[in-house]
């Protein structure tokens, strides 16, 4: 059957290519257009329809410049942005386990209809999975100035987009056949830290049993900070920095002033943090949804029952390197004003180049980088879980290839089209190194039905975190079965430690001695 009923209307979808046996329903709005008189609100319910309601083409994507191989594109005038896709076995028994995914994009672009993000392969693993787009950039995440602290303005708009398709899955997920008591929230970069604020925040609390991140991102801010770049950008939009002002500024203004910030940030070495990676936007301590970062948040019991599935690449910010949107280091001078903008110790640095002892100094610089934003957070965040009382796995994704004289490097985003099954897409190869092998495939089954098994039934394959000694052994390395045969030599033949180093990307005992900092946008 490829027509359901939801609490707003009838919808019809259309049967998978890949697999006639799944049905996908595209672009269903779980909540009004917020523009108009909903622009900075709290997202609404939708209007209801009468009669059958076409969804299969994916709806349009949140404001943004991006351009990305295989989606849609943004043009001013597409408002109705607040839709979910879903994936769905077309004669499932019902009562199926429900994964929803929130994309990435440094909070300022990307959307669900990104060819990694197809649910096709998961969903022929006996899940209903369901793909969201949300408010990005400033309509998401720019602080609004009010004089009730937000109340009708609020922060964290694009969280609060993500609750509001939650509760529409727990409301109407169960006329695709999934159960609304078995849903599991995943994400990944800055969907992945929007999940784990999820999972601390007392208004989504119930809406998800367990969770998966990868590769969370080390970024969140105050009030203060959030509303310094608010003037910044309206500064650039040419309006004042009042609720008025930026109402009076169009998005595709606010996308633009957005850009030139970022710009400026990038071309000015003496700028600070922001100079290495100008991402300006980012979840809020505002004191309503969200009250301190989630790494302190989970260590301090917030995460609850909330089971989860945290993994990230062992060189994340080759990647960001490798597109050109991080700063280049490339001498000794530059990695001291680098670590100096962090805080960051001597003794790290000089950790860093021991381990890379014939490295280039911009290697030293991205594998530091790679710890800060991404993989010792992620490590930290399933740490702090286990450590509180919860349950939390640990995973760390170490496949590397040579293509045509190329090193393809386990970096970010990499991992994803693996664990969704969508290695086929020609528009993922630059990710994972051109077209994939067998021993890849077989590694995507692995993952693919690891997700399908933790949101299935809590259980990805492997012991979770002891929550008395750390990680420990506990951290499953994802590679290939070639990769791993060529570990067990190198045990073999250099002993354990060879291999242990570089499951944990060897960096994790130079970190565990440095308090990590707390990043802002």
């Amino acid at each position: 059957m490829d027509v359901f009923t939801t609490k707003s209307g009838t919808v019809r979808g259309r049967r998978a290519e890949r697999d006639r046996g799944i049905v996908v329903v595209r672009g269903l709005p779980y909540a009004a257009p917020p523009f108009g008189a909903l622009r900075f609100r709290e997202p609404q319910p939708p209007e209801p329809w009468d009669g059958v309601r076409d969804c299969t083409a994916f709806g349009p994507v949140a404001p943004q410049s991006a351009e990305l191989p295989g989606a849609p594109v943004w043009s001013p005038g597409d408002e109705d942005v607040l839709t979910l896709s879903i994936w769905t076995p077309a004669d499932g028994p019902g009562d199926l386990p429900v994964l929803v995914w929130i994309h990435g994009g440094a909070y300022v672009f990307g959307s669900s209809a990104q060819p990694d993000f197809d649910g096709t392969a998961l969903a022929g693993e006996g899940l209903v999975v369901v793909t969201l787009n949300s408010r990005l950039g400033f309509e998401g995440f720019g602080h609004v100035p009010c004089a009730d602290r937000g109340a009708a303005f609020p922060d964290n708009r694009g969280l609060l987009d993500q609750i509001a398709a939650l509760e529409w899955v727990r409301d109407n997920i169960a006329a695709f056949g999934g159960s609304p008591d078995r849903v599991t929230l995943a994400g990944q970069s800055s969907g992945a830290t929007s999940v784990a604020c999820l999972t601390v925040a007392d208004r989504a609390r119930g809406l998800f049993r367990r969770a998966v991140l990868h590769s969370a991102v080390n970024a969140f801010a105050s009030v203060e900070q959030a509303a310094r770049t608010t003037a910044e950008v309206a500064a650039e939009a040419g309006v004042p920095a009042t609720r008025a002002g930026l109402l009076a500024a169009p998005p595709e203004a606010l996308v633009a002033a957005t850009d030139r910030v970022c710009a400026r940030y990038a071309q000015d070495p003496a700028s600070g943090q922001r100079h290495y990676d100008p991402a300006i936007y980012g979840p809020v301590a505002d004191g309503v949804l969200l009250t301190a970062d989630p790494l302190e948040a989970l260590a301090a019991g917030a995460g609850g029952p909330v089971e989860l599935l945290i993994c990230h690449t062992t060189e994340e910010y080759w990647l960001l390197d490798a597109v050109g949107s991080s700063a280049k280091i490339t001498t000794k001078e530059q990695l001291a004003v680098f670590a100096a903008d962090f805080g960051l110790p001597d003794s790290l640095v000089e950790g860093h180049r021991e381990r890379l002892p014939d490295a280039p100094v911009l290697d030293v610089y991205l594998s530091l980088y790679s710890g800060l934003l991404f993989a010792e957070y992620s490590s930290r965040l399933a740490e702090a879980h286990a450590r509180a009382g919860g349950r939390a796995f640990l995973a760390r994704f170490d496949r590397r290839r040579d293509q045509a004289g190329r090193r393809v490097r386990a970096w970010h985003c990499a991992d994803i089209p693996f664990a969704f099954g969508n290695l086929h897409e020609e528009s993922l190869h630059f990710l994972v190194g051109g077209p994939p092998g067998e021993a890849d495939a077989e590694l995507s089954r692995r993952m693919t039905r690891a997700w399908a098994a933790f949101t299935a039934h809590g259980d990805p394959g492997w012991e979770p975190l002891d929550g008395s000694a750390g990680s420990g052994s506990a951290v499953r390395v994802w590679r290939t079965a070639a990769e791993e045969r060529a570990d067990a030599v190198r045990r073999a033949t250099e002993g354990a430690a060879a291999d242990a180093s570089r499951a944990q990307n060897g960096f994790r005992d130079l970190w565990r001695t440095t308090g990590l900092p707390l990043l802002a946008p």
